[in-house]
C-alpha cells in the first residue's frame, strides 16, 4: 500500500505534461469505477447507498472531486517530490480538525507535534520557494484539508455502509461529474508515458489501491493501518528523484523528517485519532 499510494504523485506529476488535470480525474475514476462496480455487486456493497446520497457527495466532494482537481493543477508547477512531502502534512490538519470539532483532545505529545510538523511544512516551502512560487502550495494544501474531512465523514456518517460500495459509488460519481469538461477536452494525442501513466493511476492506484486497503483495514484494524501514511511520501520523493531526476533540495532533506515526526507525533497516543486518518488519500 505504501508503494501504490507513494507512486500517484509521480503519474500525475507525467500525466499533466500532456492532459488538463479536470480531464485525468475522469480517466482516472470512470475506469477504476468500471472495475470496482462487478465487485460491489458480487458483494452487495451498494445496498443503502442512495439513502445517504448527502453525505456520499459530501465525501466524493472532500476526498476525491477536489482535491485530485487542486493536485493535478499544483503537478504542473510542482515536483512530485515536494507534492508528496505536502500532502504528508494530512495527519496534521486532521489533528487540527478533529480538535476543533470536539473530537479530539490535545496533550503535550500532539502539540509538539503539531509544532514540529508544521514547523517541517514551513522550512519545506520557505527553502524551496519565493513569494511569488507559493500560489501551487496552497492549491496542494487545499487537498490535505479535504483528506482529513473525508475520513472524518467516512467514519462519523457512513461507517455502517461497505467500504467498497462508498468508494465504487465515489469514483462513479466524479466521473460523471468531470464527464462533461473531460468529453469536450480530450487531447488530440498523447505519449506512450502518459497513456501508462494514466492506466497506472486508474488500475493500481486506484481500483487495486482501494481493494487492497480494506482488506488491510478488516486485516489489522484501522489504527494500524495507518502506518502507510509515514511511509508515502518517501516513496514519492524516491521515485520523483530516481525516475524524473527530481532534485533533492535542501528543503526536503529538512522538512522531510520534521513533518513524518509531527504526524507521528500528533496522531500516534490516540486510537479514536486514529481510525478517520486510515483512509489515506487515493493519489493525492
Amino acid at each position: 500500500m505504501s508503494v501504490i499510494w507513494g507512486c500517484p504523485y509521480l503519474l500525475i506529476r507525467i500525466a499533466v505534461r500532456e492532459v488538463s488535470p479536470a480531464t485525468l480525474i475522469f480517466l482516472r475514476t470512470a475506469p477504476a469505477a468500471l472495475v470496482l462496480l462487478p465487485i460491489a455487486l458480487h458483494r452487495k456493497a451498494l445496498t443503502g447507498i442512495l439513502a445517504r446520497w448527502r453525505w456520499l457527495l459530501a465525501f466524493t466532494a472532500a476526498e476525491l472531486a477536489i482535491p485530485w482537481f487542486f493536485v493535478g493543477r499544483a503537478e504542473i508547477h510542482l515536483t512530485s517530490s515536494v507534492t508528496g512531502l505536502l500532502i504528508a502534512s494530512v495527519p496534521l490538519v486532521g489533528a487540527v480538525l478533529y480538535r476543533v470539532l470536539g473530537f479530539d483532545h490535545f496533550d503535550r505529545r500532539r502539540i509538539l507535534g503539531l509544532l514540529v510538523g508544521f514547523t517541517g511544512v514551513a522550512v519545506l516551502v520557505g527553502v524551496d520557494f519565493s513569494r511569488a512560487e507559493l500560489g501551487p502550495v496552497v492549491e496542494v494544501l487545499i487537498p490535505a484539508v479535504g483528506y482529513a474531512i473525508g475520513p472524518l465523514i467516512i467514519s462519523r456518517k457512513l461507517d455502517d455502509l461497505p467500504g467498497i460500495g462508498v468508494i465504487t459509488a465515489s469514483l462513479a460519481i466524479a466521473s460523471v461529474a468531470y464527464s462533461p469538461y473531460a468529453l469536450t477536452h480530450l487531447p488530440s494525442s498523447v505519449s506512450p508515458e502518459v497513456v501508462a501513466s494514466v492506466i497506472g493511476l486508474a488500475l493500481v492506484c486506484t481500483a487495486l489501491a482501494f481493494v487492497l486497503f480494506f482488506e488491510l483495514i478488516i486485516e489489522v484494524g484501522p489504527a494500524r493501518s495507518t502506518v502507510i501514511t509515514y511511509v508515502n511520501p518517501a516513496v514519492a520523493v524516491v521515485l520523483g528523484v530516481l525516475i524524473l531526476g527530481e532534485p533533492f533540495t535542501l528543503g526536503i532533506a529538512l522538512g522531510f523528517p520534521l513533518i513524518l515526526l509531527g504526524s507521528w507525533l500528533a496522531t500516534g497516543t490516540a486510537p479514536e485519532a486514529s481510525s478517520p486518518l486510515a483512509t489515506e488519500p487515493a493519489a493525492a
